[in-house]
């Protein structure tokens, strides 16, 4: 990532001011990082000269004498680059630096094998290095997000029970390969650090992000910082022992949130009672929606333990906003008054207070969060 290294900590806070919350006039950049206006306009000033921001032509004053000079990131002036690894395909994305997607791309994965996917994400990666064109010098370089155990840290993906990955330097495979710079990160997280800078984080001291899909994971934000852990593992919500002690989880274990509530979970329910193996999700939506009590019964018990595993998270945390977000929000409509039932059966005192949003994710965004990694990577790194 040369060319791109922030001197001091002073450069790292305005820049990460300015680029969450850019445009953004210098005295507001000073109260919300404490630097003194002298010190900000220090930091800004090698900024401005290297091209990495800029300030705003129209000049207005707040009060008398004292005109206000709103500063911006020069977005285009580097780029990233973030691939997101499913089971069945490698979505990846080219942005600008506030994550702003200028091109995706979609490689389809024959298997999981590490060497498969190495092969799949160096391809995505060159493919968007062509549609950049001349613009591909900018690129800081590649971040890339896998669900599961990831040591961000080392560049280790420990396990992924979805690969079935165990021990994969993944990070130096890829950087072998693509001869770029690369992070790799939990997806979940990598959504995460994409809400905290460029979404609901911005403006929130505290949030949760709870996805919903093949399996159920969850990002922190707590205290100004997404929580990684001391191992690389926080927030697994999906493998809170809340469900029903006879199912194995994907993991190996028993009870977990995700035997019940995700939405792999809820199909083979509806399978099972329908003894029909072949129908479908969409199938299954219907049934419930048709008030088909075997369907019913399915959400219903998915929405009770969802329900159970947010008042868990809210409890031990305190978040002021939970997203609820995935594959499978589209369907929340089915369940949302039970999970809402659920949490507040089982929230503590104030914590109940906590807000519950929901947004639909693509695969965009989540490709898009593994380039948000790669960002904050860069901007921290000093």
């Amino acid at each position: 990532m040369s060319g791109f290294s922030l001197e001091t900590p002073a450069v790292v806070d305005v820049f990460t001011e300015v680029l969450k919350r850019g445009p953004i006039a210098r005295i507001d950049i000073a109260r919300r990082t404490g630097l003194s206006q002298a010190a900000v306009t220090k930091a800004v000033a090698p900024l401005l000269l290297r091209g990495l921001l800029s300030a705003h032509d129209n000049m207005r004053p707040t009060q008398p004498g004292r005109p206000v000079q709103p500063i911006s990131v020069n977005e285009g002036a580097q780029l990233a680059i973030g691939v997101t690894v499913r089971v069945d395909e490698v979505f990846g994305v080219a942005t600008t630096m506030r994550a702003n997607v200028l091109h995706s791309v979609t490689r389809r994965l024959a298997s999981t094998s590490v060497e498969a996917v190495v092969e799949a994400v160096a391809a995505t990666v060159e493919a968007l290095q062509r549609r950049l064109g001349d613009d591909a010098e900018k690129v800081l370089g590649v971040g890339v997000a896998v669900s599961g155990d990831v040591d961000k840290q080392h560049g280790f993906v420990r396990a992924s029970p979805r690969l079935n990955w165990s021990t994969v330097p993944f990070e130096k495979m890829l950087r072998d390969r693509l001869g770029l710079a690369v992070i790799i990160d939990n997806d979940v997280r990598a959504l995460s650090i994409a809400e905290e800078w460029f979404g609901i984080g911005v403006d929130a001291e505290s949030f949760a992000i709870v996805t919903i899909g093949a399996g159920i994971g969850c990002g922190l934000y707590v205290n100004g910082d997404v929580i990684e852990g001391a191992y690389g593992v926080a927030g697994e919500l999906g493998h809170l022992p809340l469900g029903p002690s006879d199912l194995v989880c994907s993991c190996g274990r028993h009870g977990c949130v995700e035997t019940v509530a995700s939405s792999s979970a809820i199909l083979e329910a509806v399978r099972s009672a329908k003894h029909d193996p072949l129908l479908t999700m969409r199938e299954a939506v219907q049934l419930a929606r048709a008030a088909d009590p075997d369907a019913v019964a399915a959400f219903e018990r998915a929405a009770v333990i969802i329900g159970m595993a947010l008042a868990t998270m809210a409890n031990l945390v305190g978040p002021s906003v939970i997203l609820v977000a995935g594959e499978s929000v589209t369907d929340f409509d089915l369940y949302e008054q039970r999970i809402r039932e659920s949490f507040d059966e089982h929230t503590f005192g104030a914590a109940g207070q906590c807000q519950i949003v929901t947004r639909s994710h693509t695969f965009e965004d989540w490709a898009r969060g593994a380039a948000a990694s790669l960002l904050r990577a860069s901007v921290t790194r000093t």
